[in-house]
């Protein structure tokens, strides 16, 4: 898994963590967490998406 997909992965689980607590404490910030976990597992699903088809480009052209 590339290295950039992983940081967004861990993003995501540290946004939805902080959306939790905030939303347990009452406050509506969590809504700022959510939206901030949603962009970042869709850049976590581009890098293995784009990482997938880079590999397999590259298998192809070797033979």
């Amino acid at each position: 898994m590339p290295r950039l997909a992983l940081m967004a992965l861990a993003v995501c689980v540290l946004a939805v963590a902080a959306a939790v607590v905030s939303f347990v404490e009452g406050s509506f910030v969590g809504i700022v967490w959510v939206l901030l976990a949603g962009i970042s597992s869709n850049m976590a699903w581009f890098y293995v998406r784009k990482a997938k088809i880079e590999r397999e480009q590259q298998a192809a052209a070797s033979g």
